[in-house]
C-alpha cells in the first residue's frame, strides 16, 4: 500500500503529513526549524527521500536545508545567492528606481529526473540553479534581461514564486513573477521572453496590456500536455493553448476572479482547481464561505466544492503555494489556509476533510505519494 506525505511549510516551522492511499487517518510531525518562516518544503520527484526546504527569518537571514532520509535529519546548504554581475535598479513602489537586494526563497523545484538539479526562485526576483543538490548557486540572469527595471514589487514583495518545468523538455522552463508576469526560456534558463500576450492589468498598469509588469499569482501545467498552461492572475484566471504565447480568460461563472493558487487533476487535465477570494483588499472567501472551484472543461464552467468545508463564519486565505494534487488513482487535493487547517480530498474534491486544524499559518503545501 502507498504511503502519502504531504510537506507543510508555515509561518512558525514545518510539518509532515502522513497517511496510507486511503488518506483517512493522519500522523503529524513537527515542527522542523520551530519559529521559522518556510516558505517552501517540496519532495524530489526521482528520489522520494530527498526534501529540499526553505528556512527564513528575519534576524538570521535565509537557509536551505536538505534531507536525504525523508525529513528525519536535515543538513545545512550553501546559502549564498549572489546576482550575477551589477544587477541595478527596478521599479519600486512609488515608481522610483530601486537597487536589487536579495531577500529570501520563495520557491523550490527540483528536476524531474536528477535530485541534485534544483531551481530556486527569490525575492528580489530572480532565479538561481544548483547543479549539486544545493551545495552552490548561479543565477540565470538572462531573465533580468527582460525589462527588469519595470518590474516592480506585489503587495508581498518583489518574488519569483512560481517555476514550472516542461517534463517532456528540460529546457522548457516557465517562471511567475509578483509583479512582473510570465516568462518562458526555451534553452535551459539562459534567455528568456515575456509571456504576458493577453494579459490585461487595467487597475495595476498604466498601459493594461504591457509587456511586462503584470501580477500573476500562480502557473499550473499537466505534464501530459506542457502546452497547456492554466493562470491564476492578480485579476482574472486565463488559460494558454500555446505555451504562453497568448491568454485568455476561462474566469466564467467564478463568484470573484481573484485568488492565489491553482492546480490540475493528476488524470484529467483538463480539470482544474481554484480558491476564489474576495478581492486584492480582502483576503478572505466570499460571504466567509470556503469553497474550493472546479472546472472539469478547462474552464469557464465552473462548480463549488463545500462538502466538509466551513460555511460560515470563515475568513482565511489560501496563498499560491498553498494548494497540491497528489498522483493516487482516487486523485487527492489539498491545502492549507491562513488559519493553520490543511484539507484533504480523497475522490478529487467532492468530499473533505481537516488533517489538521491548528498549524502556524501554512504558506506551503506538496505531496508525495511513496511506494
Amino acid at each position: 500500500m502507498s504511503e502519502v506525505r504531504v510537506l507543510v511549510g508555515t509561518r512558525k516551522g514545518a510539518f509532515v503529513l502522513r497517511s496510507d492511499e486511503q488518506r483517512k487517518n493522519w500522523t503529524v510531525e513537527g515542527p522542523h526549524f520551530p519559529g521559522w518562516e518556510i516558505y517552501h518544503i517540496t519532495g524530489t520527484p526521482s528520489d522520494p527521500n530527498r526534501i529540499y526546504a526553505s528556512q527564513s527569518g528575519g534576524w538570521f537571514g535565509q537557509i536551505i536545508q536538505r534531507s536525504d532520509d525523508g525529513g528525519k535529519t536535515w543538513e545545512t546548504m550553501n546559502n549564498e545567492f549572489a546576482y550575477h554581475g551589477t544587477p541595478g535598479t527596478h521599479q519600486w513602489y512609488d515608481g522610483t528606481q530601486h537597487p536589487w537586494e536579495f531577500k529570501r526563497v520563495w520557491h523550490l523545484e527540483p528536476s524531474p529526473t536528477n535530485p541534485d538539479s534544483l531551481y530556486a526562485g527569490v525575492e528580489d526576483a530572480a532565479l538561481f540553479h544548483s547543479a549539486d543538490g544545493g551545495k552552490s548557486w548561479q543565477e540565470l540572469s538572462g531573465l533580468r534581461d527582460v525589462k527588469g527595471n519595470l518590474w516592480q514589487p506585489g503587495a508581498g514583495g518583489m518574488c519569483l514564486h512560481t517555476i514550472v518545468l516542461n517534463p517532456n523538455d528540460p529546457n522548457r522552463i516557465f517562471v511567475a513573477i509578483s509583479a512582473a508576469g510570465a516568462f518562458r526560456s526555451d534553452d535551459g534558463g539562459q534567455t528568456w521572453r515575456a509571456a504576458n500576450q493577453g494579459l490585461v492589468s487595467p487597475y495595476e498598469l498604466p498601459d493594461s496590456t504591457a509587456e511586462v509588469g503584470h501580477c500573476v499569482h500562480s502557473i499550473a501545467m499537466h505534464p501530459s500536455r506542457p502546452n497547456i498552461l492554466f493562470m491564476q492572475k492578480h485579476w482574472d484566471v486565463m488559460r494558454s493553448d500555446n505555451g504562453g504565447d497568448s491568454w485568455h480568460e476561462i474566469s466564467g461563472n467564478l463568484p470573484t476572479d481573484f485568488g492565489f493558487p491553482i492546480g490540475v487533476h493528476a488524470h484529467e487535465p483538463n480539470t482544474i482547481y481554484v480558491v476564489p477570494i474576495t478581492s486584492d483588499s480582502h483576503h478572505f472567501p466570499p460571504d466567509g464561505k470556503l469553497r474550493v472551484y472546479r472546472s472539469r472543461s478547462g474552464g469557464n464552467e465552473w462548480e463549488a466544492l463545500t462538502d466538509g468545508l466551513p460555511q460560515s463564519d470563515c475568513y482565511v486565505n489560501v496563498l499560491r503555494n498553498a494548494l497540491a494534487i497528489d498522483s493516487l488513482d482516487s486523485c487527492g487535493v489539498y491545502f492549507g489556509t491562513t488559519g493553520g487547517q490543511v484539507y484533504v480530498s480523497a475522490d478529487s474534491g467532492d468530499h473533505w476533510q481537516a488533517i489538521v486544524h491548528d498549524l502556524p499559518p501554512v504558506l506551503s503545501v506538496e505531496v508525495q505519494v511513496l511506494p
